[in-house]
């Protein structure tokens, strides 16, 4: 059983670094001092429990911007540990945050997916827009959900 907590990065940061460090520099060599940005303080975090209580994913809602009548937020830094991937951590993790967003009032969720995870966000409501570009080095693509 998983359980999404909410956070502020003061009590979140030790954990999701941990998530974030293992997937994100150790697995897919993103440099450590792009992983850690100003973002994070006015971010609502997520954070993935196992049974224990121990921390196997993270994903994070930055603050939303007005658009004219929409007010679009971004999801970031989604990061499960290998081990807890395919197991409906990363849905969990997206869902709650998402729910986040809906509850401020948000009208529509922003991403950047790398290219291999598209169909994960796809299967979660988000479409593709533009064109694939780069960041730290990994194929991304921008991807959209309006909310209800």
């Amino acid at each position: 059983m998983i359980r999404i907590e909410l956070s502020r990065w003061p009590e979140a940061r030790g954990e999701a670094m941990r998530v974030r460090e293992r997937v994100f520099v150790a697995e897919q060599g993103v440099p450590a001092e792009l992983e850690l940005d100003e973002h994070d303080p006015s971010c609502v975090h997520a954070l993935a429990r196992d049974e224990a209580g121990r921390v196997v994913g993270t994903g994070r809602l930055l603050p939303a911007h007005a658009h004219g009548a929409r007010v679009v937020s971004h999801v970031g830094r989604m990061a499960v540990l290998k081990e807890w991937r395919g197991r409906g951590v990363g849905g969990a993790l997206l869902a709650r945050l998402i729910e986040a967003a809906r509850a401020r009032g948000d009208t529509e969720i922003v991403l950047s997916a790398q290219t291999h995870a598209q169909g994960f966000y796809r299967a979660h409501g988000f479409f593709e827009e533009g064109e694939a570009f780069l960041e730290a080095g990994i194929p991304h693509r921008t991807m959209r959900r309006v909310l209800d």
